[in-house]
C-alpha cells in the first residue's frame, strides 16, 4: 500500500491535537483522584507536588488516532488491546503503588494478550547465513521472545522517565526514526502506528518540558514503551525483520543501556533490582553541572544519533553505523568525564562571588 503525505501526517496531527487538548483535563483529574507526585526522597528532581496523570492524555491521543487510521488491521488491534491493558495496570500503580512483582505481572499479562491475539515475533534475520535467510522460531520460543521484548522495552522507557520531558522526547525521536524505517521498507501500518505514538507524546511534551506542569506517570511511560515495543513487532516482508528486533533496539539504545547498567549496579551493590537510585545516566549528567533543560537536550542528541544509526543500519550501511555509535560514545564520555573538576570550579566561582559581595557590603 502506497502512503501519501496525508496518510503519514494526519495520524500524527490527530494524536497531537487530542493529547494536547486532553492534558489540561488530565491535570484536573489528577487532583481529583489523588494522582500527585509528592517528592519524598532525594531521588526526585522536583521540590513541589506535581500531577502525574499525563499518561491519560497520551492514551486518549493514541487510541483516538489509531481507531481512525489503524482499526482495520488485525495486528494493530492486537497491539491496541495490549496498550489498553498496560494503561489500566499502570493507572492502578500510579494510584496504589504496586509492588515490583505486581507491576511485572501486569506487564506480562498485557504482553501475553498481544501474543495471544496474534501479534508475535515469529522469525529473526539470520545475518550469518550466506543468503541472509530467516530463523523461524518455534511456538514456545516465539511466545517467550515476544513477551520478553515487550516487557523489556516497557521498563526501559519507564526507567528513563526521570527528568522533565526526557521520556516523552526520546520516545518522539525513537518513533519517528522507527516509522521512517518502516516507511522505506514499505510497511504502512507500523509507519502509521509510530506516527501516532510520536504525535501523542508531542502533544503532551509542552506541558512536561522543564519546568513541568504535569508528569506522565507510569500510565504514560509504560504505555509509550509498550506501544513502541508492540507495534515494532509488525513485519510482513523479509526486510522487515530488521524493523522487528534489531532496529528498535538500536533506536532505544539509550534507555536500554541505562536499564542494563542500573540492573548490574544494583546486583553488584546487593540491592533490589527495583530499588531506585540517582546513578542513572540523566542523574550523572545533572551532576556534571548541567541543568535539567540542557541535560534533557543532550540526551535528545544522543538518542537522535542512535536513531540515525538505526536508519543507516536498516540500509546495511554498517561502517557508517559503527562510526556514529563511536561518536555517541565519545559524546557521553566528554559529558560525563571529570565532573568533579567542573563542579569544583562552579562552586569556587559561587564562593568567590559571595565573598566579593560581602566585601562590597563592608
Amino acid at each position: 500500500m502506497t502512503a501519501t503525505s496525508f496518510d503519514l501526517w494526519a495520524p500524527l496531527c490527530v494524536a497531537f491535537v487530542v493529547a494536547f487538548a486532553a492534558t489540561p483535563l488530565s491535570i484536573r483529574i489528577a487532583h481529583r483522584i489523588g494522582a500527585i507526585d509528592v517528592p519524598k526522597d532525594d531521588r526526585r528532581m522536583h521540590t513541589d507536588a506535581i500531577p502525574r496523570f499525563g499518561g491519560f492524555a497520551i492514551f486518549l491521543g493514541m487510541m483516538v488516532s489509531l481507531l481512525i487510521f489503524g482499526r482495520n488491521h488485525e495486528d494493530s488491534m492486537s497491539a491496541m488491546i495490549g496498550c489498553c491493558l498496560i494503561f489500566l495496570f499502570a493507572v492502578v500503580d500510579d494510584l496504589k503503588t504496586l509492588s515490583p512483582i505486581q507491576k511485572l505481572f501486569g506487564q506480562i499479562v498485557a504482553a501475553g494478550a498481544v501474543y495471544g491475539t496474534g501479534l508475535k515475533i515469529e522469525f529473526i534475520t539470520n545475518w550469518f547465513a550466506e543468503d541472509g535467510g530467516n530463523m523461524v522460531l518455534g511456538n514456545v520460543t516465539c511466545c517467550i521472545m515476544t513477551v520478553i521484548w515487550i516487557v523489556a522495552i516497557t521498563n526501559a522507557v519507564n526507567l528513563i522517565d526521570g527528568l522533565d520531558g526526557l521520556a516523552a522526547g526520546i520516545c518522539i525521536i525513537s518513533t519517528l526514526c522507527i516509522g521512517y524505517i518502516a516507511y522505506i521498507h514499505g510497511q504502512y501500518v507500523p509507519t502509521v502506528a509510530m506516527m501516532v505514538i510520536a504525535g501523542s507524546a508531542l502533544g503532551f511534551l509542552p506541558f512536561n518540558f522543564h519546568p513541568a506542569k504535569t508528569f506522565m506517570g507510569d500510565c504514560g511511560s509504560q504505555l509509550l514503551g509498550f506501544a513502541i515495543a508492540a507495534f515494532s513487532i509488525m513485519g510482513t516482508v523479509k526486510g522487515a525483520t530488521v524493523v522487528v528486533v534489531v532496529i528498535p533496539a538500536l533506536v532505544l539504545g539509550l534507555p536500554i543501556v541505562d536499564t542494563i547498567f542500573a540492573i548490574l549496579r544494583r546486583l553488584i551493590n546487593h540491592q533490589p533490582i527495583s530499588m531506585g537510585d540517582k546513578e542513572h545516566l540523566h542523574h550523572r549528567i545533572m551532576r556534571a553541572g548541567y541543568g535539567q533543560r540542557r541535560s534533557v537536550m543532550l540526551m535528545y542528541c544522543v538518542s537522535g544519533i542512535l536513531g540515525i544509526v538505526a536508519i543507516l543500519y536498516s540500509r546495511k550501511l554498517f561502517v557508517e553505523s559503527v562510526g556514529l555509535i563511536a561518536v555517541a560514545i565519545m559524546l557521553l564520555y566528554v559529558i560525563l568525564s571529570e565532573t568533579s573538576n567542573r563542579n569544583v570550579n562552579v562552586r569556587g566561582v559561587k564562593i568567590k562571588d559571595k565573598k566579593n559581595c560581602e566585601n562590597g557590603d563592608k
